[in-house]
């Protein structure tokens, strides 16, 4: 059973036992599944993956399920407060106070000169520049992150494969019968997940 935490950290993640996939769900279903494969068998090689950004997921699988969960909880907790950047600049009159992060930005002088004298100021030029910019570029940038999430899964468990740097070119390339070619011989649950990650820089929902 997942714990809060880990579903609070990390969304959705599959596990592999070598080519084979082994669990998908949240963190805690797939690390008590890893966990069991890990009791059953010492020559389990186990590993975990987040679907969302292709990233590995370090597990320690000494101790009972539930020290593992524990521990994993923990862990992610920490990466979690890492990587959130508290504001504690002064509050100035007027500014909102919630949902606003301070950070320095460097730009120009005539940078400077035309967002003060837009409505609003700079601030408010900023973010609406950045809004347009997100939604002018949200399909370049989900076939982007699609092809990072698989290179980073690809190049983790199918680097050794036939066909894998003709498959990584395909991918980059958005060729999706070049890629199903490429790795057509591959074992079927990577090919499977690779495919699945992959799919938006094919030009696939």
């Amino acid at each position: 059973m997942s714990s809060p935490a880990s579903r609070r950290v990390r969304g959705e993640c599959t596990a592999f036992d070598g080519t084979r996939r082994l669990a998908h769900g949240p963190l805690g279903d797939v690390v008590t599944a890893a966990k069991s494969a890990f009791d059953r068998s010492a020559r389990a090689s186990l590993l975990i993956f987040e679907d969302a950004t292709g990233d590995l997921i370090d597990v320690d699988y000494s101790g009972t399920p539930d020290e593992v969960l524990a521990l994993m909880a923990a862990r992610e907790l920490r990466r979690a407060r890492l990587g959130d950047e508290p504001d504690t600049a002064p509050r100035g009159p007027g500014r909102p106070r919630l949902g606003v992060v301070a950070r320095e930005v460097t730009l120009l002088p005539r940078h400077w000169q035309w967002l003060n004298g837009q409505p609003g100021g700079a601030s408010v030029a900023l973010r609406k520049l950045v809004d347009e910019a997100r939604r002018a570029n949200v399909g370049r940038d989900r076939v982007r992150r699609a092809q990072e999430v698989s290179y980073r899964f690809m190049s983790a468990l199918a680097g050794d494969l036939p066909g894998f740097e003709e498959a990584i070119r395909a991918l980059f390339a958005g060729h999706a019968a070049r890629f199903d070619e490429h790795t057509r011989t591959w074992p079927r649950d990577v090919r499977s997940y690779a495919r699945q990650l992959a799919a938006p820089a094919l030009g696939e929902a």
